[in-house]
């Protein structure tokens, strides 16, 4: 059986009510492109109908049966989701891609263009940078404390990029063992960490603007999850120092 050129990989946690239409927009993209493709749904420990929420669209889809589900023994967290949902995918290229859509799936040909077709290693969505369109922002706090986080981010790392956390990401997985394979965090702080491990590895990074729309059912939690992802930065800046990503 021929590769997919694709594997799409969701990380869902009690997306019980947002991964059905998700999934049924990313199938219906898919399949109008005539190329093949898989989905891979990392079950992150959901408590509500995640699970079952994905085989209804399974059933009731001709193309069902690109779609697997991985259960995690628990919530490990979203890191752990990607690193596990990226290893099992057997595509050429891996797409990641929030449960919500923030960044519709049609926007997809412009990471394309950069990893499929342009030879770069890994291209990430911006909500940054020029070109880039957000439609439906956070409120002011929530934006202005990610703006600052990614001051943080360079600061701390040296990297140029202005938007490290959108969850819209393409993957040239020729070396996916190598990359997700030295992950150490587990929650949200695992961007930063990818990008820091493919500096490592001389992997080439393009940042590529997209358009965003806020979803207000987000999991994040401001002050619960702002805290651990400033925690995983210097987690991963500590890594860095001792040589853990080599």
């Amino acid at each position: 059986m021929p590769q997919p050129l694709v594997s799409v990989v969701i990380p869902a946690f009690n997306e019980e009510s947002r991964i059905g239409s998700s999934l049924e927009l990313i199938l219906d993209y898919f399949d109008a492109r005539e190329e093949r493709f898989e989905v891979v749904v990392v079950d992150d420990g959901s408590s509500d109908r995640t699970v079952e929420a994905v085989e209804e669209v399974v059933r009731s889809h001709a193309n069902g049966g690109v779609v697997r589900v991985v259960r995690n023994d628990g919530n490990r967290g979203k890191g752990y989701s990607v690193r596990r949902g990226m290893l099992e995918a057997i595509g050429l290229h891996g797409l990641l891609t929030d449960a919500d859509l923030s960044t519709p799936i049609d926007e997809f040909p412009k990471l394309e263009a950069e990893v499929i077709r342009g030879g770069y290693d890994i291209a990430i969505g911006s909500r940054d940078i020029e070109g880039a369109r957000v439609e439906v922002h956070q409120s002011s706090v929530r934006e202005n404390s990610g703006k600052l986080y990614n001051i943080f981010v360079r600061l701390l790392t040296g990297f140029t990029f202005r938007d490290t956390q959108c969850g819209f990401k393409l993957f040239d997985l020729a070396r996916k063992q190598d990359l997700f394979g030295r992950q150490l965090i587990e929650r949200f702080g695992f961007d930063v960490e990818l990008l820091m491990i493919a500096q490592r590895l001389g992997m080439s990074v393009k940042e590529v603007p997209v358009l965003w729309r806020h979803d207000s059912g987000s999991k994040v939690n401001f002050i619960r999850d702002g805290s651990r992802m400033l925690f995983d930065l210097l987690r991963v800046r500590w890594n860095g120092l001792l040589g853990r990503y080599r």
